[in-house]
């Protein structure tokens, strides 16, 4: 069972700083064009299985389920932090938000054909994360697919790595780990993604995005 105090702790930390965040993260997809490959190859997958609603789940301010909606999916998002969804309401009303919790998804059973959870999972302690990818697999349809994507331990011989995340701590995952988990979740790999990290950038961690079906 996921604990619930800490997805309460974690979306109250994002409750504090998501005018902030709104304002950091907005056009993030704009000098990402290896993101925006990914999600699109995501949108086409879904659409050659029949298309049918896609989750972003740990939506934030709903700025990527407007670019999921742009790019021909029936998108929606669901956030645990009732100031993120407020502010996703406001900025794309033509769109759907709730507040919810990935651990008990308020949807049924097989209807989803896709499911995308963009950095949503890494505040997740280790533990908790198979009963979360269980209930990814849940809600999706047989063919449906799942783009997750987090950030990379340092090598294969750690499964799992914690750092101090600004907003709330935070896990780095092996892909061939977390990998591994989707398989005993009943989605198996279909492609994955690798970006190096610019020398810029303030962690040098590998990021990392897979693309996943149900059978």
């Amino acid at each position: 069972m996921v604990e619930h105090d800490a997805l309460r702790t974690t979306a109250e930390a994002y409750d504090a700083v998501a005018a902030t965040y709104v304002e950091m993260f907005r056009d993030t997809l704009r000098d990402r064009p290896l993101d925006r490959a990914i999600l699109g190859a995501f949108a086409e997958v879904v659409r050659a299985e029949g298309g049918g609603r896609v989750a972003d789940l740990g939506c934030g301010p709903g700025h990527i389920t407007a670019h999921l909606a742009e790019l021909g999916l029936s998108a929606f998002g669901v956030d645990a932090s009732p100031v993120m969804i407020t502010s996703a309401r406001q900025d794309y009303p033509g769109l759907r938000f709730d507040v919810g919790s990935m651990a008990a998804l308020d949807i049924a059973d097989g209807e989803l054909g896709g499911v995308l959870s963009r950095w949503s999972v890494i505040h997740t302690p280790p533990h908790e994360l198979p009963p979360i990818l269980a209930e990814f697999h849940r809600v999706l349809a047989p063919g449906g697919h799942l783009l997750i994507c987090f950030s990379a331990t340092d090598g294969p011989s750690h499964p799992t790595q914690a750092f101090d995340h600004t907003v709330a701590t935070a896990y780095r995952w092996s892909p061939d780990h977390l990998a591994s988990l989707l398989r005993e979740s009943g989605l198996t790999e279909v492609a994955r993604l690798v970006r190096e990290p610019e020398p810029t950038d303030r962690r040098q961690f590998q990021e990392v995005q897979l693309l996943a079906r149900k059978a």
